[in-house]
């Protein structure tokens, strides 16, 4: 739980051209998940903008496969693809791959680190040309 940085996603129609992403995520007393990105369209001078979902695992034995349900009518499935044992970063992806994020507790990654994940996610099926990293405020 806590705030997750945007390293790097595919870029779709609603987190295109964002800056100084962050997932946050609270675990709530029924077991499902708060999720708010917060994000600034375009520059870090754009106001900060926010969306709610609501989550939770969808499958408990291994904790890697979600559910997260957007304005309280849109569902989507997510996978936890790979996660550091100490939880400094996390991958997360969809089934169809046309979606993925680098996620990480700090605002960057060591390069050399954002390619070894890379590596993974092609080995995935994922074209890891497709990944754009979003800018952090330093």
């Amino acid at each position: 739980m806590g705030d997750w940085y945007v390293i790097a996603n595919i870029p779709y129609f609603a987190e295109a051209g964002c800056v100084a992403s962050v997932e946050t995520y609270a675990l709530r007393p029924d077991g499902r998940i708060d999720n708010w990105f917060t994000y600034r369209k375009g520059s870090f001078d754009a106001p900060v903008k926010q969306m709610r979902a609501l989550a939770w695992v969808h499958n408990p034995q291994t904790q890697a496969e979600w559910r997260v349900r957007f304005f309280g009518l849109i569902k989507a499935s997510y996978l936890v693809l790979d996660l550091d044992p100490d939880y400094h970063w996390a991958v997360v992806g969809h089934p169809s791959r046309r979606y993925g994020w680098v996620l990480a507790r700090s605002k960057t990654l060591p390069e050399r680190q954002y390619r070894q994940i890379l590596r993974r996610l092609s080995d995935q099926g994922y074209d890891p040309a497709r990944f754009v990293k979003v800018p952090q405020q330093p």
